[in-house]
C-alpha cells in the first residue's frame, strides 16, 4: 500500500477501457427541479466506481439513468458504445430496499432474473445455488424473505444480480440498512467479489469511509443540480489484511481530504 498522499487529488488516469460512458447528461423533473446538469464521466471496465456527494445531489438519479430506469432530459448513456434506451441484460441493479419477492424462497428469488430470460429450471437453479453459496447463504435456499435478517436479504439481492451474469452491476446504497458490523463484512466481501467476478460496479453511497474503502474511483458530485466536482482515485492497494486498510494513513488522510472538500458545500 503506497503512502503517496499527494496522489489523493491528482488528475484521474484516462479511461482506456470504458464499460459505461455518460455524455452531457442532464435531468429535470416535471416540477422544474434540475437534478443533474452536464454530467460527463466514464466508468472503467472491471473496476468499482462510487458516486458520492451531499444528499439530493442526484447520485441515485444518475444510477437509475445508467440502468435505463429513468430517461435523461438531455445527453445519453453508452454501455459498450451502445446507447441506453431502457433496462438491458448487460446491467443488473441491486436496490437499497432489497426488492425481493415476498412469496418466493431464496432459491426462486435468486433465480428470478434467469427465469425471465427463459433459462430452463434445472440450469437456473444450479446457477442460483452457486451464487447463493458465494454470498454465504448455502443452506438457506428454502427460506422466505420474512425469515431472514436485513443483512441476509441484502445478500439475496446481490446473489440475484450476480446470477444473471451482467457485465455492469449498479448498486444503490446496498449496505445502508444493515448494522455497522455487517456493513464492514459486506464491504470486505465486495472487494473479494470484485476481484473474482471482474465486473464493472457502479456504487452509490453516502459514506466517505465506505467509498474510500471499496472504490477504485470516486466521482464526487456537487449539490443540486448535481455536477462532477472531482474524480478521485484513492492511492490504496487492496489485498492482504482488509482491516489494515482502515488503519493506514493513506486511507485516513483520503477520508479526511474528501470530508474537507464536501464540508465546503455545507457551510
Amino acid at each position: 500500500m503506497t503512502a503517496t498522499a499527494h496522489h489523493f487529488f491528482a488528475d484521474p488516469s484516462p479511461v482506456t477501457d470504458c464499460a459505461v460512458s455518460v455524455l452531457n447528461v442532464g435531468k429535470i423533473y416535471a416540477e422544474a427541479v434540475t437534478a443533474l446538469e452536464n454530467i460527463n464521466v466514464d466508468f472503467p471496465r472491471g473496476q468499482l466506481t462510487s458516486l458520492l456527494g451531499p444528499s439530493g445531489c442526484g447520485k441515485t438519479t444518475l444510477l437509475k439513468i445508467i440502468a435505463g430506469l429513468l430517461p435523461p432530459s438531455s445527453g445519453e448513456v453508452l454501455v459498450d458504445d451502445r446507447p441506453v434506451a431502457g433496462p438491458g441484460p448487460e446491467r443488473a441493479f441491486v436496490f437499497q430496499d432489497f426488492a425481493l419477492l415476498p412469496w418466493a424462497n431464496v432459491l426462486r428469488n435468486v433465480a428470478f432474473g434467469l427465469k425471465m430470460r427463459g433459462i430452463a429450471r434445472g440450469e437456473r437453479e444450479e446457477i442460483a445455488r452457486s451464487y447463493i453459496a458465494q454470498v454465504g447463504l448455502a443452506g438457506f435456499e428454502a427460506r422466505y424473505p420474512h425469515e431472514l435478517s436485513g443483512g441476509m436479504r441484502q445478500r439475496v439481492g446481490l446473489a440475484r444480480a450476480l446470477a444473471v451474469n451482467a457485465d455492469v452491476l449498479l448498486m444503490d446504497e446496498p449496505f445502508s440498512a444493515v448494522d455497522e458490523q455487517t456493513r464492514r463484512k459486506f464491504q470486505e466481501d465486495l472487494l473479494t467479489l470484485i476481484a473474482r467476478e471482474k465486473k464493472t460496479f457502479i456504487f452509490v453511497t453516502h459514506s466517505i469511509e465506505e467509498a474510500v474503502y471499496v472504490s477504485d474511483r470516486i466521482v464526487l458530485l456537487s449539490p443540486r443540480p448535481g455536477r462532477i466536482a472531482q474524480i478521485i482515485e484513492p492511492a490504496i492497494e487492496r489485498g492482504g489484511d482488509p482491516d489494515a486498510i482502515r488503519r493506514h494513513p493513506v486511507y485516513l488522510d483520503t477520508v479526511d481530504a474528501i470530508w474537507q472538500s464536501l464540508k465546503t458545500y455545507l457551510e
